[in-house]
């Protein structure tokens, strides 16, 4: 049966210059975009649909509908600064109560659901990779609608935003240099802008896109390999090298494109930041949430901690979960690193040879807040950026609470050193040892914040708020997938899929839990625990029909976290869509 999309329900719009309707949109393919700009995931689909909106520009609207996860991202102010830094190039629906993300039954970040020219709902996809499919089945439905008459091309409703020129744009970090210059990571530019003593420009180094991590390696180093700086080129997905006499510029590790699974390390996915430790570069690479290393000496690029599964789960290195991990400080025998998703402060330890995950702030996914005190108890809001201390303890930049916390391993307590900054992202310690330089990312600049004080702050605890669904005790899970067009499931090199199913609490999920390669799996929820989250990640391939030498195949990945109640009356089947077309 087709379903009427619903209509675009929100708090107003940015990008264009009027309120859009479904009806106004009757005679074009519209794809909303479920989006959250703290989401990586996201990022990735707003890239991955750039060629799509150019091929199909005539026939298709695209129109992103931001429906937060976090309480910053519900501020009208960081969502219009977001839209110009992710370089939104469409329509974008302010959706801060998950209005029409409720009446579109989307249940992931990002979700993408095509509507056709008549108004129905003929698709819906979760997380990336889809693009190709969406391309396919609008090359079938873009020629039906044209036969029918019920296609009618128009042009673009994307209007730009007006944008104030400045020296720099949503930097993201900076590292120092000899002489009080700083190298700062210039995502809105592009760049890597030199600044000298004074904080003027220096230099230009261009040749980016998007980079957020900086990392400058020992002189010994880089006099052998002939560049100083290893750039994490986040939209670019490559480590890149920088020689700072000369500015040029050189790829290191990546080529371009962005890993998937079965890829191996010849490709990157969103490098955040760079670290030099261990005799290594660590990289946080929070497109896959894992934690890998680079040798500038042989080139040889590794993974060392994480699965690529989404959440919080310390232990051995190969074991641990992470949730994009982004910024990272080193401390003697410690890589710090803040995991911005599970807004958490962690740390990588090396014990009898052995590299463990530990977490010192932070809970899981959907915990967060602002709060002081015992780490325990404490609570951050996406943080990206950490830094190291003259007295051992640990400042982090707080992102999403515009805040710089500190905690002390001596006291294991946190405390607020500075609010009402603009997305600081990285921290820097002045040379002074007496002051914090701060990357306000939205603010467009660097500031300075002393670290003698404390401030108390107005504390609060949040849950990710998103509608909870009543599911049966006796539950089966269905993940539908149906490969494109012109695609088929092809197992001749093995199972073609994976599920992986956990719980919050664990104690929810009786029977049912672990890995295994079927799309479908019966659970056995606990009455008396009687609500959580359940975890589930899936991933299906898919490969041309024709197969042959030469065919191309394509992975579709998710992870979903489904807030769920145990009720007697509910139904008995949960199904998440991992992608395919709707049934008539």
């Amino acid at each position: 049966m087709k379903v009427r999309a619903p209509e675009l329900t929100g708090r107003g719009w940015l990008n264009t210059e009027d309120d859009l309707r479904i009806a106004d949109l009757r005679g074009r393919f519209v794809l909303l975009d479920f989006w959250t700009f703290c989401c990586i995931n996201c990022l990735h689909v707003i890239d991955e649909l750039r060629p799509l909106e150019e091929k199909w520009s005539d026939e298709l609207v695209v129109i992103g509908v931001h429906s937060p996860k976090f309480v910053h991202e519900a501020d009208p102010d960081a969502l219009v600064a977001a839209v110009e830094r992710y370089s939104v190039h469409h329509a974008v629906l302010d959706d801060p109560e998950l209005t029409t993300w409720s009446a579109y039954t989307a249940r992931a970040w990002p979700t993408l659901v095509l509507v056709d020219p008549e108004g129905y709902v003929v698709a819906q996809y979760a997380g990336e990779g889809h693009a190709h499919a969406i391309d396919a089945l609008l090359a079938e439905l873009v020629e039906q609608h044209r036969e029918r008459g019920t296609l009618q091309p128009g042009d673009s409703l994307y209007v730009p935003p007006a944008v104030e020129p400045s020296d720099l744009r949503f930097p993201a970090s900076a590292v120092r240099l000899p002489a009080g210059r700083l190298a700062v990571a210039d995502a809105g530019h592009d760049e890597v802008v030199l600044l000298d003593a004074d904080g003027g420009v220096q230099q230009r180094i261009a040749g980016f896109n998007e980079p957020n991590g900086l990392c400058l390696l020992p002189p010994d180093v880089a006099a052998q390999v002939g560049y100083d700086l290893v750039v994490a080129d986040t939209v670019a997905h490559r480590l890149a090298g920088v020689a700072l006499a000369t500015g040029h510029v050189r790829t290191l590790a990546g080529d371009g494109n962005q890993w998937m699974a079965g890829d191996g390390v010849a490709r990157l996915s969103s490098p955040w930041d760079v670290a030099w430790w261990r005799d290594r570069v660590w990289i946080a690479m929070a497109g896959i949430h894992q934690l890998w290393t680079f040798d500038p000496l042989t080139g040889v690029v590794e993974v060392v901690a994480g699965t690529t599964n989404e959440g919080l789960l310390d232990g051995p290195l190969p074991d641990a979960w992470f949730a994009q991990p982004s910024g990272l400080a080193v401390d003697g025998e410690r890589l710090w690193l803040a995991d911005s998703e599970t807004s958490a402060l962690r740390w990588v330890s090396y014990e009898s040879g052995r590299g463990q995950v530990h977490t010192a702030i932070g809970t899981g996914l959907f915990d967060f807040g602002l709060r002081d005190g015992p780490a325990d108890q404490a609570l951050l809001q996406h943080p990206l950026g950490v830094a190291t201390l003259p007295d051992g303890s640990m400042a982090i930049a707080d992102t999403y609470n515009g805040a710089v916390r500190r905690w002390s391993p001596a006291t294991g307590e946190v405390t607020t050193i500075a609010t009402e900054l603009a997305e600081p992202s990285a921290l820097l310690l002045s040379e002074n040892g007496a002051d914090l330089l701060v990357v306000e990312s939205t603010a467009h600049r660097i500031s300075r914040v002393p670290l003698g004080g404390v401030v108390e702050v107005e504390a609060f605890a949040h849950r990710t708020q998103r509608p909870v669904t009543e599911v049966s005790a006796q539950l089966d899970l269905v993940i539908e997938f149906t490969p494109p067009p012109g695609q088929k499931v092809d197992d001749r090199f093995g199972p073609p899929s994976q599920l992986l199913v956990s719980s919050t609490p664990p104690a929810l999920l009786r029977e049912g839990e672990g890995r295994g390669t079927d799309l479908t799996r019966r659970l056995v929820l606990d009455p008396a625990v009687g609500e959580g989250v359940l975890h589930v990640a899936a991933r299906a391939a898919s490969c041309d029909a024709d197969g042959g030498e030469g065919a191309a195949c394509r992975m579709h990945q998710q992870d979903w976290g489904v807030p769920v109640q145990v009720s007697a009356s509910a139904e008995g089947v949960l199904r998440l869509p991992l992608g395919g077309a709707a049934d008539d």
